[in-house]
């Protein structure tokens, strides 16, 4: 027997229309040189509807891929929607990627268009010769974003932005694409081997904008305005534009303002009440407001943080200024919505705090489960560790034009993070898998040792990594970012861990750094610790 209901496609472009209609007011702020810009979500419907034209005269069709090179502003919100509701494909390229993985990633992508912003153009402009497939270079030079004179490889022709939008149509026939077509496009930040790409569908976006507007997600409405410190590039900016446009909550965009006082000065003229971003960009936020009394971000109610594991320190301090850190957990992969660490409602007291140090609980429609080594099914007691794998409607099946049969398990998703879930749904990672320390047949977590060193008032940052030894196999070295104008010694930071953990886990190897190395989403670069090590270029320290 089949159902009555009407079978209505999972679009883009009903997002859009909704939005646009219904949410017309609503506002997407851009930082600029001079202050904030701001277009209402009407303007952004008309600009999609033009840039869609403008691509089509270019001879974009069906499938072909729009590459965008751009910081978070209002073009690259036109472009969100513009693309994929014509039936093309929108690839953001990882801006921060070296040079030869951006042109990999480009060329098998087999992106035709690319839409760079001007201030951007200096990085992207030596790739162009290297990129086969790019025939058209779209340069967006709003807010001040004016490179100058530029001088286009041969293939390829350079247009302006405003001027290629401005003689086109404001409303644009959307097709009626399949659900299950490809809307977009993310590759992996690739740190071994090549990076791999993961398309998305319309389907697997609505569904995702709709679990991470609920409320025990991002908790969106048309009440709220969002800083989308998330980079764009990085997992469709965790989808939020499009769960705002789907609830009507107005986005505040960055634009390449990152630094901790220019993104304060932002903070203050957009007034968002919540945010979304990596650890690394709270905490620079947290020590420029910390030490500047004229810094007000009192707009901020709560923000999330992804990518990696937030330091409890870093949420108890914002917790003094009225801010929750929620963490989340997820992955290029997942589109990227995993986790959220909102606290059930029965919890009280120090119950809270517990709940929000871990990733977070499972939405619905994500599944998930723990295979121990000898690939069995392990129980969510809150206890058995093994390696999560997850299955869901916004979860990859495969990569694009890439084998990786490794990384999928009889239908499921290896995330090669390591952990365990308790009887609620919630999920506590204690490593990657590639970063437990195996110290003489024992695991060690480098997450919770870092966790606990930056939680000590002298350390700003703290990486920990398993490196070689000649008895126990792995054993760790922790390298510590001391915060300016304190001091501590090595032996300090022992003891202080030695109360923590068990005395054999404290690390007897440490060195000082300057600045932990970052990968380009912003996670602690362990692959590049490990080598620097055996490099010798760290200045280690043994205590016996």
């Amino acid at each position: 027997m089949l159902s009555t209901m009407q079978d209505v496609p999972l679009q883009i472009r009903r997002l859009l229309e909704h939005g646009t209609a219904r949410h017309a007011s609503a506002t997407v702020d851009t930082a600029t040189p001079g202050g904030l810009r701001r277009v209402s979500y009407a303007e952004i419907g008309v600009n999609a509807a033009r840039l869609a034209h403008a691509l089509r005269e270019l001879g974009v069709g069906e499938g072909d891929r729009v590459a965008t090179f751009m910081w978070n502003n209002a073009e690259h919100v036109e472009a969100y929607f513009a693309v994929p509701c014509m039936g093309a494909v929108l690839h953001p390229l990882n801006i921060r990627l070296s040079g030869d993985q951006i042109a990999f990633i480009a060329d098998h992508a087999e992106d035709r268009v690319i839409i760079v912003d001007g201030t951007l153009l200096p990085l992207l402009a030596p790739l162009l010769p290297r990129l086969k497939t790019v025939e058209h270079l779209i340069v967006n030079r709003a807010g001040g974003a004016d490179p100058g004179a530029f001088t286009a490889p041969k293939g390829v022709t350079v247009h302006d932005y405003a001027e290629l939008l401005a003689g086109c149509p404001a409303g644009y026939d959307w097709p009626e694409v399949d659900e299950r077509q490809a809307a977009a496009m993310c590759y992996t930040s690739g740190t071994t081997g090549d990076p791999k790409g993961v398309v998305y569908s319309h389907r697997s976006i609505y569904l995702h904008a709709m679990a991470a507007a609920m409320p025990d997600a991002f908790d969106l409405s048309a009440h709220d305005k969002v800083l989308g410190i998330v980079p764009q590039f990085h997992v469709l900016a965790w989808g939020l534009p499009y769960a705002a446009f789907l609830t009507g909550a107005s986005l505040a965009m960055p634009d390449r303002f990152l630094s901790p006082g220019p993104l304060a000065a932002f903070i203050r003229a957009s007034r968002p009440g919540k945010g979304a971003g990596v650890p690394t960009v709270w905490q620079g936020l947290l020590a420029h407001v910390e030490g500047d009394p004229d810094a007000d971000i009192s707009s901020l109610r709560e923000a999330v943080v992804g990518g990696s594991a937030c330091p409890p320190a870093l949420m108890d301090a914002y917790d003094r200024h009225g801010i929750t850190l929620l963490h989340a957990w997820g992955m290029t992969e997942m589109s990227p919505l995993g986790t959220v660490a909102r606290p059930p409602v029965t919890a009280t007291g120090e119950e809270v705090r517990a709940h929000r140090l871990t990733q977070g609980r499972f939405p619905a429609p994500v599944e998930a489960r723990l295979v121990g080594p000898d690939g069995v099914v392990l129980p969510h007691d809150g206890e058995s560790v093994g390696e999560l794998e997850v299955r869901g409607p916004w979860i990859t099946g495969s990569y694009y034009r890439a084998e990786d049969p490794d990384r999928f398990h009889d239908g499921w998703l290896r995330t090669g993070d390591v952990g365990h879930i308790s009887p609620d749904g919630y999920l506590t990672l204690t490593d990657r898998a590639k970063d437990v320390i195996k110290s003489g047949g024992e695991w060690i977590s480098s997450v919770e040792l870092e966790n606990h060193l930056m939680g000590h008032p002298a350390v700003a940052e703290a990486a920990v990594v398993g490196v070689p030894d000649d008895k126990w196999g792995e054993r760790p070295l922790a390298t510590v970012v001391i915060r300016d104008g304190h001091q501590v010694t090595f032996d300090e930071l022992r003891d202080f861990l030695a109360t923590r953990v068990a005395r054999w886990q404290v690390p007897e190897r440490w060195a000082i750094v300057t600045e932990v190395p970052k990968t380009s989403v912003g996670k602690f670069s362990k692959a590049t610790i490990r080598a620097c090590h055996a490099a010798g270029e760290y200045d280690v320290v043994y205590l016996r």
